[in-house]
């Protein structure tokens, strides 16, 4: 596939576009985010059970609960939908050199990253869908503590394609299977 309109300017001279798509775009809530949800209900929960004893004395009190109350709705409300809404905004693009991921969200705008290929490590997880991790980012959490985490096209439907083309440009190592990563002995 050659330059497609809309790329001008930012693909390299003689970068040639291969692959572009989609992460999956249906519901889809990972078995981490459980623990979030219980926890944004029972902190939406008890600021309603606080909001109602508060409501019991005179004035306008109880709002003070408001804010906490909405705090745990949204916390469960992200959990559930969150993943959905960011790959329902979400485009990818593999070129023979890089990997670009597009985003456009409501509170950060349009964006656009590129990942060079060149010397990546690449990690392919079967699905459907398939997802392939070629870089990792850095990011804070609370109090500060940093984590990395994996960059790539996530729950791909054409996986196996996208795999074939990004391994006849870089040094591919293969997964360990589960049972060695965990430590365990088979």
């Amino acid at each position: 596939m050659s330059q497609a309109p809309g790329w001008e300017g930012l693909l390299d001279e003689g970068e040639d576009i291969l692959w572009q798509g989609r992460p999956d775009q249906s519901f889809h809530m990972g078995v981490g985010k459980i623990f979030t949800v219980v926890f944004g209900l029972f902190f939406a929960g008890f600021a309603l059970f606080w909001m109602i004893m508060a409501s019991q004395a005179p004035g306008g009190f109880w709002m003070f609960g408001l804010i906490h109350f909405s705090v745990g709705v949204a916390m469960v409300f992200w959990s559930i939908y969150g993943s959905t809404y960011s790959r329902r905004n979400t485009w990818y693009t593999l070129t023979d050199r890089r990997a670009f991921i597009a985003t456009d969200f409501l509170t950060k705008g349009k964006s656009l990253e590129s990942y060079p290929l060149k010397d990546a490590l690449v990690d392919f997880k079967a699905g459907p869908p398939d997802t392939i991790h070629f870089a990792t980012e850095e990011r804070r959490g609370s109090k500060g503590r940093r984590y990395t985490v994996p960059v790539g096209f996530e729950r791909i439907q054409d996986g196996h394609e996208v795999m074939r083309l990004i391994r006849e440009r870089i040094h591919y190592v293969p997964a360990l299977p589960d049972e060695e990563t965990t430590g365990e002995i088979a």
